[in-house]
């Protein structure tokens, strides 16, 4: 089975790319959603981690995000809790998928490189896009403002240097059928 990580900067189009792998028949597993899965199994550690994010013992995630993304220690001390957790999962989803005789597992993690785990993996695919467009999509998509969105892009490594890291790159500079092509294409090489 080949394993490879999938990652890119916010705004980049990594959960597109992933969508579009899974219509292919790749399993694709998703490292924000075992994220807030575990957001779930440990609310009431992050409510005592941070009260002030905590409405009648659930956590409001938009006012945790803004917590974590505009204090480092914050964010570092919500990823020792929930990244152990998601790598759990991930390493008992890929074994599934292993035991199922699956050809391609491709694990989608926004923070592959800063986490160090690029080792683990045949090789990385970086998602990219121009920063105006980056920022763009995601203020379109959830509301958030320019600011914001420079202190979740400030947080994660820049682009360039996960360019130099990758294995390989797509540009999500375009349309969905682009994307679609280059997407096709690239999985084509890999399974070659």
């Amino acid at each position: 089975m080949r394993l490879i990580g999938l990652t890119g900067s916010i705004g980049s189009g990594k959960s597109t790319v992933g969508a579009l792998l899974r219509e292919l028949g790749v399993v694709v597993l998703d490292a924000d959603r075992l994220a807030r899965e575990g957001a779930e199994v440990f609310e009431a550690e992050i409510c005592r981690m941070f009260p002030e994010v905590c409405r009648e013992g659930r956590v409001d995630r938009r006012a945790l995000a803004q917590r974590v993304f505009a204090d480092e220690a914050a964010r570092r001390r919500l990823e020792a809790l929930l990244h152990p957790y998601v790598r759990r999962r991930l390493e008992e989803e890929t074994e599934r998928a292993r035991a199922a005789g699956q050809a391609l597992v491709v694990q989608e993690i926004p923070l592959l490189f800063e986490s160090g785990r690029e080792g683990e993996f045949e090789g990385v695919l970086v998602v990219a896009a121009p920063e105006a467009l980056r920022r763009a999509r995601v203020m379109a998509r959830s509301g958030l403002s320019a600011a914001e969105f420079e202190a979740r892009d400030q947080a994660q490594m820049p682009q360039a240097e996960k360019l130099r890291r990758a294995r390989w790159v797509i540009w999500n500079d375009a349309d969905l059928d682009t994307l679609r092509r280059r997407v096709k294409a690239w999985y084509k090489e890999v399974l070659g």
